[in-house]
């Protein structure tokens, strides 16, 4: 095997967890199928340059600061407004600094409420990624280390 297929390998074998449904406590009496995804998942579909949209749902601000290479910023307080810049296809991936249960309750099910198929929630969020050193955009979107 080459190189290139390697990547593409290790790809499907993601893209193929990423589609089982973790289950996960939504909060407000009852279970809900919530996809979730692991931040060494993402880092490796940013590796292996898959088309993804992450969404950054923290405030502006931190967005501002640092967030993961090629984030968009969709700050969770403005989701019910702004969920349309979300494209309904692809994969998306949402992160935040907040706990799960409250990414689950304000995004993920407003999002699923509005027929997204798409969505998955980057279990630890922002921390996580940043815990873990992977590679960050600031303020003048270069990639740091």
């Amino acid at each position: 095997m080459h190189v290139t297929d390697d990547r593409k390998l290790a790809a499907l074998i993601l893209a193929l967890v990423m589609v089982s449904p973790a289950v996960a406590w939504a909060g407000h009496g009852s279970e809900e199928d919530v996809v979730t995804v692991t931040v060494e998942q993402v880092k490796a579909f940013l590796d292996a340059r898959e088309k993804i949209i992450i969404v950054d749902l923290r405030a502006g601000a931190d967005f501002q600061k640092a967030r993961l290479p090629g984030a968009r910023s969709v700050p969770l307080k403005e989701l019910a407004k702004r969920y349309t810049e979300i494209p309904r296809s692809g994969r998306v991936v949402l992160y935040c600094d907040c706990p799960q249960n409250q990414i689950i309750d304000d995004a993920y099910l407003l999002l699923k409420d509005y027929g997204y198929r798409n969505a998955a929630i980057m279990a630890d969020g922002f921390q996580g990624w940043v815990n873990r050193g992977y590679p960050m955009e600031t303020i003048a979107k270069k990639v740091t280390r």
